[in-house]
């Protein structure tokens, strides 16, 4: 294997840090979005009774824009784990040189979508969502609704970036031959 290849074995705890922070946005996002959504629906009905709580008139925006985020930040981690959605039907039919293969052209295909997701969005979001503001919140920017795509773009590229390195450490392992299946 080559040398520069066992250098990238470094950044292992980088990525684990990165991957757990991720992980910790998206729980709080989650945290926000319910209770959020437990105010606003609460504030429908209690407020018949208590006047001073009402249904927030930007909760239904906000919501949405959280749960964009917590959508797109949840699928680059979905890379780390190589949880994403593949087909794995005929794994067990091909050589396991073709598979090693398909993965990698898989993750370059995926890391082309980070890239266009990052270049693009962050063009939309700029353009576009720097123009609009929220209908509930005047002040606030629609740029905050088209950003989560150029980050998600980031972190995919950048957890993408580590599946093709071990996709390409792959080549380097011997594989073991298959054991002959037992018949009783």
């Amino acid at each position: 294997m080559p040398a520069f290849l066992q250098k990238l074995d470094k950044l292992k705890p980088a990525y684990d840090k990165l991957y757990q922070l991720l992980l910790f946005i998206c729980k709080l996002l989650l945290i926000a979005d319910i209770a959020i959504t437990c105010w606003s629906v609460a504030g429908r009905y209690v407020h018949q009774y208590l006047s001073f709580w009402t249904d927030p008139a930007w909760s239904e925006e906000i919501v949405l824009t959280l749960m964009s985020y917590m959508a797109v930040l949840s699928a680059a981690l979905a890379i780390r784990r190589n949880a994403h959605i593949r087909m794995t039907a005929f794994d067990n039919a091909l050589p396991k040189k073709a598979i090693k293969v398909l993965d990698l052209i898989s993750d370059l295909a995926v890391m082309g979508l980070a890239l266009v997701m990052l270049i693009v969005g962050m063009k939309y979001a700029l353009s576009i969502g720097a123009k609009g503001t929220y209908i509930s919140l005047p002040k606030l920017s629609k740029f905050w609704m088209y950003f989560p795509i150029p980050i998600a773009g980031l972190f995919m590229i950048i957890f993408e970036l580590e599946r093709l390195d071990m996709d390409v450490k792959a080549f380097y392992i011997k594989d073991e031959p298959k054991k002959a299946e037992v018949k009783d």
